[in-house]
């Protein structure tokens, strides 16, 4: 089953629904927040809801995303169509399973946080439509076998860390998870490379 974006009353594809760079610290400060306006203005349903399908949460220092689900049900028309959310550059240190909630989840964008368990993505792996995910910046890319191990949990992404799955990273991913049985290897982790 695929998604459709969010469409408005002339036909167009939906702008997203923008907050970020808002300072915002939990989920229940969205509802005292006004959206950020960019070239297309919001289109909002009868009853005030907005029409989209992309969340802009992206720049603020959220740790986690208790009353996410309170929070688009308040706030969108269709919650249930979000196909795309940019949590980017907060300080989110756990993927919260609510995400999986969103089957029609596209595009994930989780650079920038203080992600630091490998083991986290499990919990995407449920996501059946997730082609696009970002994780770069977090320390879990840190880890041995980062990419192998993320591709193992998700063979259906298109990009990772906005870089394009290829059939070689496919192939190691699927060597990796046969060698490894999709547990991860405890193990050092990749020093940094100094800049």
């Amino acid at each position: 089953m695929t998604s459709k974006p969010a469409v408005d009353a002339s036909n167009q594809v939906a702008p997203p629904l923008d907050f970020s760079f808002r300072c915002l610290t939990q989920m229940s400060d969205v509802l005292e927040e006004d959206p950020r306006i960019g070239s297309r203005p919001l289109k909002t349903t009868d009853e005030g809801k907005v029409i989209s399908s992309a969340f802009k949460l992206n720049n603020n220092r959220i740790q986690d995303l208790n009353g996410f689900a309170d929070v688009v049900s308040n706030i969108l028309d269709k919650p249930e169509e979000l196909s795309w959310i940019d949590l980017s550059f907060n300080d989110i240190s756990k993927i919260d399973s609510i995400l999986v909630n969103h089957s029609h989840l596209k595009m994930l964008y989780l650079h920038g946080n203080n992600i630091n368990d490998l083991e986290e993505v499990d919990k995407l792996a449920d996501l059946p439509n997730l082609i696009s995910l970002s994780l770069h910046g977090n320390p879990l890319e840190n880890e041995k076998e980062y990419r192998s191990y993320v591709l193992s949990k998700m063979p259906n992404l298109r990009t990772l860390d906005f870089s394009g799955v290829t059939k070689s990273d496919r192939d190691t991913a699927a060597t990796w998870n046969k060698m490894y049985g999709g547990k991860r290897r405890k193990g050092k982790k990749k020093k940094q490379q100094k800049q």
